[in-house]
């Protein structure tokens, strides 16, 4: 998982780095609120670990702008405050959970492992959406309970959009959760998969989905309500759609 980590002490910001990566996870560091929402046009992030007390715009007002702007991953404040009316205050503007100062490993470690278990269920069950069902551990997929052979990486690159349907995905976010890292990985590799699991998945806005290119940033996968479904008009597939990414969507995300 990709996690921000935003705190101007270095020391604290260091600890709550150190802890993240000891769950396995990929930590970004952000000093400050600005940079971080200006990393958010470009990345995605699994969780947003913020402080409160943070230079320039305070942590409420970095959550507040994130949930404006319609993303919805778990997000964590950390603060020195523990009165009742802070802690119903950073809930109330769209923090998921609230660590108090001093951070205790153990406590964080367990707080994270409960809000990304809740947004992101196990992955080796059998998972489900409409028409479609996937066992990660046989790495079987299924379209109307008819098989649909998918080669490896591209079942991986399916159940990841699926598990985040309507999010939109970063290129670098994609490529390091099927490739392991991005800066080895042509990036036509991914726009080469993204057409084959369209073709194969039939993910058209006509069979009720839209696996789309967001220009400049990545991809999102939606699911259509069903009278927007029938309103489009079947459209012959372009190779180059994705490569060209004509397509403006606009950047936003909404909850995973």
């Amino acid at each position: 998982m990709q996690i921000a980590v935003v705190d101007d002490d270095i020391h604290l910001l260091e600890l709550l780095s150190r802890t993240v990566a000891s769950m396995g996870h990929v930590p970004h560091r952000f000093a400050d609120g600005a940079s971080l929402l200006q990393a958010m046009r470009r990345q995605t992030f699994d969780l947003l670990l913020v402080d409160w007390e943070l230079p320039g715009l305070s942590g409420v007002e970095v959550v507040q702008t994130v949930r404006a702007e319609g993303a919805g991953m778990p997000i964590v404040m950390v603060t020195h405050r523990d009165a009742e009316r802070d802690i119903v205050q950073g809930l109330t503007k769209g923090a998921d959970d609230y660590v108090v100062k001093p951070v205790r490993g153990a406590e964080l470690k367990a707080r994270l492992l409960a809000l990304l278990r809740r947004a992101y269920p196990e992955q080796g069950g059998v998972q489900r959406h409409g028409a479609f069902e996937w066992r990660a551990a046989t790495r079987d997929w299924f379209k109307d309970g008819v098989p649909v052979e998918l080669k490896p990486r591209e079942f991986d690159l399916a159940a990841c959009l699926f598990r985040q349907i309507g999010r939109v995905l970063s290129r670098s976010y994609l490529m390091n959760a099927v490739w392991g890292r991005d800066d080895e990985v042509p990036t036509r590799t991914l726009d080469t998969h993204i057409s084959s699991i369209r073709l194969k998945l039939g993910l058209r806005p006509e069979q009720g989905y839209r696996l789309g290119a967001v220009y400049g940033h990545g991809y999102r996968l939606e699911a259509l309500e069903h009278a927007e479904a029938l309103a489009t008009p079947p459209v012959a597939p372009s190779p180059d759609a994705d490569a060209r990414a004509t397509r403006d969507l606009p950047v936003r995300e909404s909850g995973a």
